[in-house]
């Protein structure tokens, strides 16, 4: 972690602010691949992800957006009401598993809300590249749709607004924008998950799982559904077998017997506890695996997955 402050603070609509963030000893900040997210610690000391949406090449600042939960546990509603220009805050170093497909060669960009921040920094990457790509952006109306004036001069000939959907329209409009695109076009999408849900039901319609790509900003509901049947872990370097009882979650068994795992979220989204599988059948609960990577059961994230095989034998 590292010390940021907060050089400037934006309202960017209804219950979205922006904050600019550089490094409070002056030093120049790394650069970043599209997608990122980088762990933030509020004046409450709790610590959440948000996606980076400043131009990845610029070393200068880092730009967050942040929306106001009614259901705020501390997060989003400190730094909406407890911080000012000044202030500091820690901040940790990017990290991504949400990316552009660098084989893909054109991309649709699919954005609900407060889902346009990844999205944001994917569009400086492909329009300094000059890749192919048109980015979709819903919202209920425009109060409601964050960086418009950015959107609409920066990028305006490659965004489209889309206001006021209804849910059963939804359907219909995503269709008509994949119409536009052409069929190798890879899928990004980012926002509720009732409409990423949609984003990836159409578009499976027409291209396969590779190459559709979103990125989750609340846990899996299925992940604080309560643990399924305890397990069992063997640690390859060593063979130790660890017993993994039903109330218990596998990265607290890990960690309590000396494995080194990092953990933030602890709901399945930031990935920063994956963990290589080399043997047995996760249960996968998270959000930041891809569909590919949980059909091949080589990875798990420790904080909220389980196991559906007796054992898994873990790279550890």
């Amino acid at each position: 972690m590292m010390k940021v402050k907060i050089e400037r603070i934006v309202d960017e609509a209804l219950d979205i602010r922006s904050f600019r963030l550089v490094r409070s000893d002056g030093q120049p900040l790394d650069t970043y691949e599209p997608g990122a997210h980088v762990d933030l610690t509020g004046p409450t000391g709790v610590t959440r992800q948000y996606s980076l949406c400043s131009p990845p090449q610029d070393r200068r600042a880092y730009l967050v957006a942040v929306k106001k939960e009614a259901q705020s546990r501390g997060g989003s509603l400190a730094l909406h009401e407890n911080v000012q220009e000044g202030m500091e805050l820690e901040m940790g170093a990017p990290r991504s598993l949400f990316h552009l497909d660098p084989s893909a060669t054109e991309h649709v960009l699919f954005a609900a809300g407060i889902g346009v921040t990844p999205l944001l920094s994917m569009a400086y990457r492909l329009t300094e590249s000059g890749q192919p790509y048109r980015l979709h952006y819903f919202a209920r109306s425009p109060e409601y749709a964050a960086f418009t004036e950015l959107l609409a001069s920066t990028f305006a000939n490659h965004v489209q607004f889309h206001y006021g959907v209804e849910p059963a329209d939804l359907d219909a409009a995503l269709s008509e924008c994949l119409n536009q695109a052409g069929s190798a076009a890879h899928v990004y999408t980012c926002g509720p998950a009732p409409f990423m849900n949609k984003v990836v039901e159409v578009a499976a319609r027409s291209r396969g799982d590779d190459a559709i790509h979103l990125e989750h900003f609340a846990a899996d509901p299925a992940a604080t559904a309560g643990p399924s049947g305890g397990f069992e872990v063997e640690l390859s370097s060593s063979g130790v077998v660890l017993q993994v009882p039903a109330n218990t979650s596998l990265v607290d068994v890990l960690q309590a017997h000396g494995c080194d795992i990092d953990t933030e979220c602890r709901e399945g989204i930031c990935g920063t506890c994956i963990v290589e599988v080399l043997d047995g059948v996760p249960e996968h609960r998270d959000n930041c695996l891809s569909n590919k990577e949980k059909a091949s059961n080589k990875q798990i994230c420790a904080c909220v997955s389980r196991a559906v095989s007796a054992r898994l034998v873990l790279d550890l």
